[in-house]
């Protein structure tokens, strides 16, 4: 395995990790949290969001999905035309706009207006933030399984 090979294989189990826990997220716990009152729904997002926030797993995959395409776009810059760098870069700008910038500039505040409500006097207007909460989640997802293919489709054309 060279180091295009390598680097494309992390891309997509990077990707892939993150594109699972996104799936379970939107199409699992959606439901869920769109069926609870504001009550509920406050309690479940205190007790879940300081926790995910923070998981190494969080940082080990963002910065996986970084890295990884960086590396393989380096590795393949001898063919900037070829399929698998123009997959890579797609990929990796995906990545950026995704996962990192959609979640540090827009989820991330979203989140910490949701942990400052008392859950016994939630906001009203409370259901925009959870639609908020549900569209950011939306939009990582579709970026995220984007990013996923299109690596995958890299390697492939390796």
């Amino acid at each position: 395995m060279n180091v295009e090979e390598a680097a494309l294989a992390a891309c997509v189990v990077f990707s892939g990790l993150w594109s699972g826990f996104l799936a379970m997220l939107t199409l699992v716990m959606h439901p869920m949290l769109g069926a609870m009152d504001g009550r509920d729904f406050s309690r479940f997002l205190g007790a879940f969001l300081p926790t995910a926030r923070h998981a190494p797993f969080n940082y080990i995959a963002i910065i996986g999905m970084v890295v990884a395409p960086v590396i393989a776009l380096v590795a393949l810059a001898d063919d900037v035309s070829g399929a698998p760098f123009a997959l890579t870069a797609t990929g990796l700008v995906l990545t950026i706009a995704g996962p990192l910038l959609v979640s540090d500039r827009l989820a991330e505040p979203n989140y910490d207006v949701m942990l400052a409500w008392d859950p016994e006097a939630v906001p009203a207007g409370w259901e925009s933030r959870r639609h908020r909460y549900f569209a950011l989640n939306w939009i990582r997802f579709a970026a995220t399984w984007a990013a996923f293919a299109l690596f995958f489709a890299a390697l492939l054309a390796l």
